[in-house]
């Protein structure tokens, strides 16, 4: 080995590596929200999330964090209330000195036919799964411009915001403001140094899911699913480690699909001419 290749190899730091980095995930005690949690860990980031009321696995969480070595801070309360999610940034920088990174993963499900759902059901989905997401960038914005050193923001949507699903409106309607509030973001935040991208889940084995996905639904994604089955919260957060790290830093205002290829199969059983 030559004397500049023994240098570069001594020098040289995956872009993946986010060993320094600090981490802000919502909605992280299970699910995707607590694999995304443990992948940032893994690749090195220092982690705080939040939960609502799964505290049990909310410590499961904060217990895989801890066993990757990484430092980790754990708050409880709702995103659909600004104050709260105020208080979870400020948990991270007290504890951290700053965030380089924010997931928006916070959501409840509703599969409600349109014309039976209450102005409740309405506002009270919006909450969390969209202003919640407001909220959330609101606050990361306002540290990472600050802090003057660019940063990360990572929003979670749905593939039903490019196939929308029957009695699922204030859901899909969330998805799609999401991706809305994403694109402008990375426009109007690009010359801060700040990436703002969406990662849009297909049909994932999660505890949001378990009521929703029954045999016969599951059937249904296992035929359609061109990789033949439903994916693991695992499968679906290794994307943001990408997303959140020096690799992905001049990749802005996209929505990265992770699927299984289901948004793209149109087959419907044509016979053969």
């Amino acid at each position: 080995m030559s004397d500049a290749e023994s240098r570069l190899s001594r020098t040289y730091r995956s872009p993946y590596d986010l060993t320094g980095k600090r981490a802000v995930i919502t909605g992280a005690s299970q699910g995707i929200g607590a694999s995304v949690a443990v992948a940032l860990a893994r690749a090195g980031a220092d982690i705080a999330f939040d939960y609502r009321t799964a505290t049990q696995r909310a410590d499961e969480t904060a217990a895989a964090v801890r066993e990757t070595g990484s430092r980790v801070v754990v708050v409880q309360g709702d995103t659909g209330n600004p104050a709260h999610v105020q208080e979870l940034a400020d948990a991270a920088v007290s504890a951290f000195g700053g965030i380089d990174i924010w997931v928006n993963n916070a959501a409840r499900l509703m599969v409600k036919p349109f014309l039976e759902m209450s102005d409740e059901d309405w506002h009270g989905l919006l909450a969390a799964n969209l202003h919640g997401y407001y909220y959330g960038c609101r606050a990361a914005i306002r540290q990472m411009v600050a802090q003057g050193e660019g940063g990360r923001i990572i929003n979670v949507t749905s593939i039903v915001d490019i196939q929308p699903i029957s009695e699922m409106c204030a859901y899909v309607t969330a998805k799609g403001g999401i991706l809305g509030m994403t694109r402008e973001l990375a426009v109007e935040f690009g010359p801060h140094g700040i990436t703002v991208n969406a990662l849009t889940p297909g049909a994932t084995d999660t505890p949001l899911n378990q009521v929703a996905y029954t045999p016969a639904v599951r059937a249904n994604y296992n035929q359609r699913i061109p990789l033949g089955r439903i994916g693991s919260a695992e499968e679906v957060a290794d994307p943001f480690v990408f997303l959140a790290s020096d690799a992905a830093r001049y990749v802005t205002g996209i929505e990265m699909v992770v699927d299984g290829g289901v948004v793209l199969n149109g087959n419907v059983g044509h016979a053969r001419t």
